[in-house]
């Protein structure tokens, strides 16, 4: 029996695939639940037209995430914290992805809103130093943004 999966099923495939399945297992199971819908040609029509509109949209997002990473490219940031004296110089504080966010959105180069959790950050910076920061637009596209922190003048 050939059915169109609705969800991805565990051992079985992913959205949108057409899978060949024993008739007990897709009338028994797959149907009631809703996991799947048989596949008829008027159906697989409708999915390969599904199929091309998501790559298209696919196509243009990545498109969408390159035009925007020229924008982030070559940016330098500088931050102004109070530290410990010393050569270590720990921040009282810290930057955080919150803190670079809100500084790339004040930016006029920056036409479009970035949001915090696009910002990855392992940790906190807690130091004073040069630190490139990845900002995660799109699977495949991650520019960096240089972080300088440097000591607050008193």
């Amino acid at each position: 029996m050939k059915l169109i999966l609705r969800r991805s099923v565990e051992h079985l495939g992913d959205a949108g695939e057409v899978v060949n399945v024993k008739a007990g297992y897709g009338r028994n199971f797959l149907l009631p639940q809703g996991l799947a819908y048989e596949a008829t040609p008027g159906n697989l029509k409708v999915l390969e037209a599904e199929q091309a509109k998501a790559a298209e949209v696919a196509k243009r997002d990545l498109n969408e995430a390159k035009r925007r990473a020229s924008m982030l490219s070559g940016i330098s940031l500088v931050f102004h914290a109070r530290a410990a004296e010393g050569e270590d110089g720990k921040l009282f504080g810290s930057v955080t992805n919150a803190d670079i966010a809100e500084r790339l959105n004040a930016m006029d180069k920056v036409d479009f809103e970035v949001d915090r959790r696009v910002i990855h950050l392992e940790e906190p910076l807690k130091h004073l130093g040069v630190f490139q920061v990845q900002v995660k637009l799109h699977a495949e596209v991650q520019p960096e943004v240089e972080i300088r922190i440097e000591r607050e003048e008193e």
